[in-house]
């Protein structure tokens, strides 16, 4: 995920298609896929370009 799209707000959007997306690859070839079913990664909590300090974070 993109810090622009976690900002956004469109993370939860992307997820979704991007699971859409898997599921689809998984049906049509379930043997390309020997451990388990793929899933996307789960969604960050933030994300920054610059993150800041603890201590700019506090002013």
């Amino acid at each position: 995920m993109t810090p622009v799209t976690v900002h956004h707000g469109l993370a939860e959007q992307t997820h979704t298609a991007r699971r859409r997306v898997l599921a689809a690859a998984y049906a049509a070839r379930p043997e390309r896929f020997v451990r388990r079913p793929p899933q996307p990664p789960a969604l960050p909590t933030g994300a920054w370009i610059n993150k800041p300090g603890s201590e700019e974070a506090a002013h």
